[in-house]
């Protein structure tokens, strides 16, 4: 049994289904809370910390002895962190879903806004927005995975009836890492950035194939020491379909 107050301030018990033995015997895999909008603190390069807002995605499995899992834990154990979500805690919250809820594997998502400040444009206001979300995971090992959208202006260009053609231009570049030690958000998107522009100061428009800006990109990613794994993606809106192109610096892993 599990004992609650009421709002009037009474106190009661309620069943405690996770603890009650399920003879189905049948494993699921995830069980939990989704898009719960929760502030965060992100570790800020200029400023040491940014305030912002996440949707926040929560699980864990269940073995096939138990009948269910109290899904308010979930919201407990996220306000036992309040004020103090970030980066460094995140195998903290792992761990402690995973003792609460007496599970084998646990799972959290965090998606949130990133702003920065745009140096290049004209306006002293322009901010700039990156949407970012970090996957973690626990068992017997750990793995978190961070992902970014960069927004870009770059025109491309291909091979068309022998002729080349302008392709449309790339809206963003997706970023996937996993980190090997600490590495700050604003280096990895100063990456991309850096590279797009030089590129576009190299070549008139339409620019270059999504391909050779891949490559190079690539090369960036493969000399930074801070990152075990690296994934990046281009997609490109043309006429009725998108082109896409991507490439992964280990093609065995596959992640999620």
């Amino acid at each position: 049994m599990v004992t609650k107050y009421d709002q009037r301030g009474y106190l009661y018990c309620v069943k405690d289904i996770q603890s009650q033995i399920d003879h189905r015997r049948i494993d699921i895999k995830k069980v939990g809370v989704k898009t719960i909008t929760y502030p965060v603190t992100v570790l800020d390069k200029s400023r040491k910390e940014q305030k912002t807002v996440a949707s926040i995605n929560m699980f864990v499995n269940l073995p096939h002895q138990f009948k269910g899992t109290h899904m308010s834990r979930f919201i407990e154990i996220l306000n036992r962190f309040h004020g103090r979500i970030d980066i460094k805690c995140f195998k903290k919250i792992l761990e402690e879903m995973k003792e609460k809820l007496d599970a084998e594997t646990a799972h959290m998502e965090i998606a949130f806004p990133f702003f920065l400040q745009d140096y290049h444009s004209v306006s002293s206001l322009a901010i700039k927005c990156y949407d970012c979300l970090m996957y973690g995971s626990l068992d017997s090992d750990d793995d978190l995975r961070l992902d970014i959208s960069v927004p870009v202006s770059v025109p491309i260009s291909g091979r068309v009836d022998d002729l080349k053609r302008n392709l449309g231009i790339i809206e963003k570049i997706m970023v996937s890492v996993r980190f090997k030690r600490f590495m700050w958000l604003e280096d990895l998107i100063d990456m991309v950035e850096a590279c797009v522009k030089e590129e576009a100061s190299r070549h008139d428009f339409p620019g270059e194939p999504m391909e050779t800006l891949l490559q190079k990109l690539a090369a960036r990613f493969e000399r930074r020491q801070e990152l075990s794994w690296y994934s990046l993606t281009i997609e490109s809106d043309y006429r009725d379909c998108r082109l896409f192109t991507g490439i992964r610096s280990d093609e065995s892993y596959d992640p999620w």
